[in-house]
């Protein structure tokens, strides 16, 4: 006798824009931070209309009281409150979202879909750069994921073209992230985050990462603190669809 084919849930990625939601200017319109001095009743009718559409209760997207730091938190189930002082969440729990908040720094999705283990990350220029990605990716290798399996979506932030930093800096956090070190567009020192994130994950032995390459400076349809603050956050969003197994 044989048994059933093993199923893992579909692991779903969104990452949202400024447009579709209730909040006024200069937050207009879908922002989905709550500490940047936004109307709170907007926020949250923003939220819940993102996880309306996700096709999750408001409860199951759970979102970060995020710091600047590398502290890792797992969840394995609903919160009515955003977890506080971390700047990642793992999961193995299916139907629970993960979301990081971001408007200039990088905000990363990973997921080892055969061991079912998940996270979302913020890593700033402060965070990236004291590490929080190796962080995560030992966290999710405790939780039973491998390195070799993980699949990372690199989502919009500061591009190096636009990320313009005192020389000082950059040299300061090329030391600390080999590659993230860069010439903007005008030919002044910039940091490169994503390219110095890439680099950290493939020494990790991570291979499958994909990037989106939108720039939050140059983008309006994004929100950027660098371009215009005060001004919204977006969402990057990440999870375990039960519904939509494969086996």
């Amino acid at each position: 006798m044989t048994g059933s084919p093993v199923t893992a849930p579909r692991v779903r990625r969104v990452v949202t824009t400024r447009a579709g939601g209730v909040s006024r200017a200069p937050y207009d319109s879908f922002n989905l931070g709550d500490h940047v001095g936004d109307d709170p009743a907007a926020v949250a009718a923003n939220r819940e209309r993102l996880a309306r559409e996700i096709g999750l209760a408001p409860d199951h997207v759970v979102w970060m009281e995020q710091i600047h730091g590398r502290t890792v938190t797992v969840v394995d189930g609903p919160v009515t409150e955003p977890v506080p002082v971390t700047d990642a969440l793992v999961t193995r729990t299916p139907g629970l979202a993960l979301a990081v908040l971001t408007a200039d720094c990088v905000p990363l999705l990973l997921s080892d879909d055969e061991a079912g283990v998940i996270a979302a990350v913020h890593a700033g220029r402060v965070g990236a750069r004291i590490g929080i990605v190796p962080e995560v990716l030992a966290t999710m290798t405790e939780l039973g994921a491998r390195p070799e399996r993980i699949g990372v979506l690199l989502g919009p932030a500061a591009s190096g073209a636009r990320y313009e930093v005192p020389a000082e800096m950059a040299r300061d956090v090329d030391k600390h992230l080999p590659g993230s070190a860069c010439r903007t567009a005008k030919g002044t020192a910039g940091l490169d985050l994503r390219a110095g994130i890439d680099r950290q994950l493939r020494a990790a032995g991570v291979t499958s990462i994909a990037l989106d390459e939108r720039c939050t400076i140059g983008d309006p349809s994004l929100f950027s603190h660098r371009r215009g603050a005060p001004t919204g956050r977006i969402a990057s969003v990440i999870w375990m669809d039960p519904t939509g197994s494969t086996p």
